[in-house]
């Protein structure tokens, strides 16, 4: 069976470009792929958000790898997990490394902010050395390939928008994180602008014209007021390959959710029917349905004696107690 590290190469080969919307939980990845998504993308703001959190640094690497094992392991896609700054200096990053090789993920990328990491998009980011970077990577790679030589390790820069960064910084990490082994390059972006992009992508193409970039198509970036906004294709023919918007799923979540909560608050159950009613015929009509209740159901009439009757002989889904 071809491991996820490799399908998510081998998509990368095939495809013209690879997207997604980032997600945040196991039910969230299952609808993505259900959907029709190709990959899936594990957002570390939002899994931040989901515990309550902002995304600075918070949250623990045993907590993150919790989260993508869980995810990993409810649908069958490749994911690419978030993995911060590597919690730490090289050695941290190298156990890292080790232990989401073990969740099931197709791969992580790895920041070179200062500890404690914030988002890209939150003022104040720092970064560390471009000695101490490489070390990082050094070991990321060193680590990865005494485990598993398809496991994906994509190398972010945040010189651009850091304290004291430029796009001179970033074009010389890019190419320098690529001479150290990494197997795709992100430089995180401040805004929907073009040049930047494109100018980042001209750079990299010169000096390492094979190499896949990643592209963070942010929510901060307020896509819709750009008057001339790059589109996936535009992207894909620059060279980023690999394009996610990081918060999809949790901007979609929160939206809806406030939306139907404010429509109980002011309506009570009238608020409960009308969410019955926009859901029939949906995908997610039943929760039964979309937790697979049948399929399981399936499994205990296959290992375990007596499940016919049992649920036969009491009310709920899947089988209807006769009266």
């Amino acid at each position: 069976m071809e491991s996820k590290g490799r399908t998510f190469r081998r998509l990368l080969d095939e495809e013209p470009y690879l997207f997604t919307g980032g997600i945040y939980s196991p039910l969230d990845a299952q609808i993505a792929e259900q959907a029709g998504m190709k990959s899936i993308y594990l957002s570390g703001y939002s899994l931040a958000m989901l515990n309550g959190w902002p995304d600075m640094g918070l949250l623990t690497m045993t907590e993150v790898t919790k989260a993508a094992s869980m995810v990993a392991s409810a649908v069958n896609l490749p994911i690419i997990a978030d993995a911060d700054d590597g919690y730490g200096n090289a050695l941290s990053t190298m156990r890292t490394v080790q232990e989401f090789v073990k969740t099931g993920v197709a791969g992580v990328h790895l920041e070179d902010q200062r500890f404690p990491k914030r988002c890209g998009h939150i003022a104040g980011k720092t970064i560390v050395s471009r000695e101490e970077a490489l070390g990082k990577y050094r070991a990321a790679i060193a680590e990865r390939d005494g485990l598993d030589r398809d496991f994906v390790i994509i190398a972010r820069t945040d010189a651009y928008g850091a304290v004291g960064g430029s796009m001179e910084e970033a074009i010389w990490r890019g190419r320098a994180y690529a001479d150290a082994g990494v197997d795709l390059v992100w430089a995180e972006l401040s805004n929907s602008e073009r040049e930047p992009a494109i100018e980042f992508a001209r750079a990299m193409k010169q000096s390492h014209p094979n190499l896949p970039l990643a592209f963070n198509y942010s929510s901060s970036f307020r896509w819709h007021k750009d008057p001339n906004p790059l589109t996936f294709r535009e992207l894909g023919e620059l060279g980023y390959r690999f394009i996610f918007i990081t918060l999809f799923g949790a901007h979609a979540a929160m939206y809806s959710v406030w939306n139907f909560m404010q429509e109980l608050v002011k309506n009570e159950e009238q608020a409960q029917w009308t969410l019955e009613r926009q859901k029939v015929g949906h995908p997610t009509e039943s929760h039964h349905v979309m937790a697979r209740v049948s399929h399981f159901q399936e499994l205990e009439r296959r290992y375990i004696p007596g499940t016919d009757e049992r649920l036969k002989g009491s009310d709920g889904f899947g089988e209807a107690k006769s009266h």
